[in-house]
């Protein structure tokens, strides 16, 4: 069954094949390379046919992930092996010597765990499937999610700067009004200062007046 579908993977960090797996020999090792060498360095998922072939190619964080299949094989399966291999390479070497190991190093290690998945997804197509399309929807409501939640926190940005410019206006006014009463004292003060020195001027006056009348 493998051998009528899918025929070689490896996983490669740049373009160091630190694992691989096939029980053929052929040119599709040659071109798998140099497919490779023209992949974009950016996360990526990439096909390419040829020869009857499809090379099909899942880079990710520095690492790629490749299986090369009949041109029949379904894709979307090809690709889904791809993820498979990556979940369980990144879950044994992540953040570990894969960042360090050398060219075939990995081969005694993850070459059987190549085969292995390769095997399972050939002979499990439909499980396979379905399980990729699970993962699909799950990944598009998580995207939702986050794109929910970053226009709550865009909303919440807002609210903070409205609540920061009402904060101001506040404080901008509990100033005015400590302003404004001492404001407000000193005008009384001095208005009551004007009358008590025209209430002085007329009593003058007044004794003024009776003094004179006496």
């Amino acid at each position: 069954m493998v051998q009528q579908s899918l025929i070689y993977s490896f996983v490669a960090r740049g373009m160091v094949i630190l694992a691989e797996h096939t029980n053929f020999t052929g040119n599709f090792v040659e071109i798998a390379l140099q497919c490779l060498q023209r992949l974009p360095a950016t996360n990526t998922k990439f096909t390419y046919n040829t020869d009857g072939h499809t090379f099909n190619y899942l880079a990710h964080d520095g690492f790629t992930y490749c299986v090369v299949g009949v041109e029949s094989f379904d894709r979307h399966i090809a690709m889904a092996f791809l993820d498979r291999i990556k979940e369980d390479f990144t879950k044994r070497y992540g953040g570990g010597k894969a960042a360090t190991a050398t060219s075939k190093s990995l081969n005694k290690e993850f070459g059987p765990k190549l085969k292995e998945h390769m095997q399972y997804c050939v002979e499990h197509p439909e499980e396979v499937s379905k399980l990729a399309k699970v993962k699909a929807q799950v990944s598009q409501v998580q995207d939702v999610m986050l794109e929910n939640i970053d226009q709550v926190l865009n909303r919440q940005v807002k609210i903070d700067v409205l609540m920061d410019k009402t904060d101001n206006l506040r404080d901008q006014a509990q100033v005015f009004r400590r302003e404004g009463g001492q404001l407000r004292r000193k005008m009384w003060f001095q208005n009551m200062k004007i009358k008590l020195i025209v209430l002085a001027i007329i009593i003058v006056i007044i004794l003024i007046i009776v003094l004179l009348v006496t």
